[in-house]
């Protein structure tokens, strides 16, 4: 038997261990992937998740045993409207697309015209739970979050995706810009993950390229901040504390309850974010007799 994940981290963390910095080859992801769905930390474990590059290329061909179950994200690196293409290379493996992850913007462009474009394809995307729409933290954020709400009231299982980190500075949200965002999405009750630049659990620089990175911890605390109904200078406070005790406080009164708002975030590694929160007393790292 193992030792059971608190309900406020289950789905925390997708592996994102193709992508950027850890690079892995497919095929290692994958070996790695089903340990991860074998241990006792499973709960914590979102999709493996796959370019729509390496879908539509027939990657996964091969690799992944048709009875196994396999569920992925599926990153549209291609574009919006490949999607549906890279998606029909899974059935015959298998293979089970969660959700679906796409741009529909680049920084400074209006998001709208991307998002209808996404919205036209949801009839397209057989069996997906979820759709994230990358938003720049830009130009028109607040009119596409108002589209992504509405359309999410009509019943399309659409959400936000923004991104906390890259490698350009700008690329990082203040605090106060992500409290914004935080705040934003629950006041339309609408879900959003994050991607980048989460490496740690707490907010910290990194001394190798001079950027401060948020932390996930930090962004957990905030989180339930906002759904509490605090406002943005409450929640900013949280997102740039470097001491985890007020992180903490905020998390374990509320261990047992499912996540609001915050869908998760991408790691290449799970380890690593797994070993924070044991280290923070978050997570029970040791088995069950």
């Amino acid at each position: 038997m193992s030792t059971q994940l608190p309900a406020l981290l289950h789905g925390l963390v997708d592996d994102a261990a193709v992508f950027p910095p850890g690079s892995a080859e497919l095929h290692d992801a994958l070996a790695a992937h089903r340990r991860h769905r074998a241990s006792w930390y499973a709960d914590l474990v979102g999709p493996l998740l796959i370019p729509a590059s390496k879908v539509a290329a027939g990657a996964l061909t091969g690799l992944v045993d048709p009875g196994e179950g396999l569920v992925v994200g599926v990153i549209g690196d291609t574009g919006i409207g490949r999607l549906p293409y890279a998606l029909s290379f899974l059935a015959p493996d298998g293979v089970t697309a969660r959700q679906v992850e796409v741009a529909v913007a680049k920084r400074g462009e209006d998001p709208l015209p991307g998002i209808a474009e996404l919205l036209r394809l949801t009839d397209a995307l057989p069996g997906v739970e979820a759709v994230y729409a990358e938003l720049p933290l830009t130009f028109g954020l607040m009119g596409a979050l108002d589209a992504l709400a509405a359309a999410r009231a009509d019943g399309v299982p659409i959400a936000a995706k923004f991104r906390t980190g890259g490698l350009a500075a700008e690329l990082f949200p203040t605090p106060t810009e992500l409290a914004a965002v935080i705040c934003a999405c629950r006041d339309r009750g609408l879900p959003f993950k994050l991607t980048a630049g989460l490496h740690q659990a707490v907010r910290h620089l990194d001394p190798e390229t001079g950027f401060t990175h948020h932390g996930y911890a930090n962004v957990l605390a905030a989180t339930l901040s906002a759904a509490d109904g605090d406002g943005v200078r409450s929640v900013a406070e949280l997102l740039t504390v470097v001491d985890p005790r007020p992180l903490l406080e905020r998390a374990t009164a509320r261990l047992d309850a499912p996540r609001p708002l915050w869908v998760g975030f991408g790691s290449c590694s799970i380890l690593e974010p797994l070993t924070d929160l044991i280290r923070l007393g978050l997570v029970n790292g040791g088995y069950d007799a």
